[in-house]
């Protein structure tokens, strides 16, 4: 590798910064979109480093095709090692200077595959999440005329049924109000039918990836978060540790020590925040089983826990162990078993 490389991407002009083995800038130049493949298949194999933001793994990947070794990093990784100002020349020296740190951490590429897969959960977080507003949109509009719907989706939909079907005589809801109503439920169905069908392609893609398929097996974990972990985690053994696996999640405490004294505070909530949140509820779901003398490791862990902790707090320690099994699971290659769950 003779030059290192920082590039700084964007939507149409893109920053190069080069150097050779000495150190010595040799490409300090923009090149618009078109031309970033010329230019990179005609320099000899270098090392090229790029901040992972949008489009960063397809530039990888484009890059690593050409004999290049490619390189992402965070941007905060990146931030420290910029001079002064915010100028993209600025950042592309930043980023060829950070890419050539020894104890750089550096991001994994993904392929076209996990990427898909990312696409329909992203997809899937904002449809789930526009129905939420629209039905709890439509249960303050009825509670303005007297209509209070009990707590969930389906007897708010009873509810609204009721409305719709009424006489004229018998509804409180004025027509007009009762138009709005129906043209909200006709859009929440819409959007539980696109739900139903991301629910079905990532089922389908579960079938077919083994690493899914093992996750799994791990209580509270279920085919959403075994497919968003198995598309996220391209390669475990970058973690060297379950604990660094949860350190990249957030859910490791902050630590806040000094003069040899630890001090631990709150989780850093640092990481993938989609992934976090899918590992808690799942936490939540086998702390409302653990009541259960079915005499389980993880339970008896869970219940002991509980006697002494609030169950919120439990919660997040557990979502903590859940996020360890997983890396043991997927660094193994093997499923769930409660030995491993202990050793995680």
């Amino acid at each position: 590798m003779s030059l290192i490389v920082g590039l700084d991407i964007a939507k149409h002009v893109f920053q190069v910064h080069a150097i050779n083995s000495s150190g010595e800038p040799v490409h300090r130049r923009k090149l618009r979109r078109a031309e970033v493949i010329g230019f990179f298949s005609k320099l000899e194999p270098s090392v090229i480093g790029i901040e992972a933001c949008g489009t960063a793994h397809f530039w990888a990947r484009a890059l690593g095709g050409l004999g290049h070794e490619v390189r992402l990093m965070a941007p905060h990784y990146v931030k420290p090692y910029v001079k002064r100002g915010k100028t993209d020349a600025a950042d592309a020296e930043a980023i060829c200077e950070a890419v050539t740190r020894p104890t750089m951490r550096f991001v994994p590429v993904k392929t076209n595959e996990q990427q898909a897969v990312q696409m329909v959960h992203r997809a899937r977080s904002v449809l789930v999440r526009q129905h939420t507003m629209l039905v709890n949109a439509i249960r303050s509009h009825l509670a303005e005329f007297g209509l209070v719907a009990g707590l969930g989706v389906a007897k708010t939909m009873a509810l609204v049924n009721e409305v719709i079907n009424a006489g004229t005589d018998e509804c409180p809801v004025p027509e007009i109000a009762r138009t709005v109503i129906r043209c909200m439920t006709e859009q929440t169905a819409m959007l539980d039918e696109q739900i139903r069908r991301l629910d079905a392609t990532l089922l389908a893609w579960h079938r077919e990836n083994a690493a899914s398929r093992l996750l799994a097996t791990i209580p509270g974990i279920g085919i959403v978060t075994a497919t968003i972990l198995a598309a996220s985690v391209p390669n475990p053994g970058y973690f060297g540790s379950g604990r660094a696996f949860a350190a990249w999640l957030g859910l490791t405490p902050r630590s806040n020590s000094s003069g040899g004294k630890e001090r631990l505070g709150r989780i850093t909530k640092m990481g993938n925040r989609y992934i976090r949140t899918l590992l808690v509820v799942g936490a939540t779901s086998v702390i409302r089983s653990a009541r259960m003398k079915d005499g389980s490791w993880l339970t008896t862990w869970t219940r002991a826990l509980l006697e002494k902790k609030p169950p919120r707090l439990v919660t997040v320690a557990l979502a903590n162990k859940m996020a360890r099994v997983v890396w043991a699971v997927l660094t193994r290659g093997e499923s769930f078993r409660l030995n491993l769950a202990s050793v995680a």
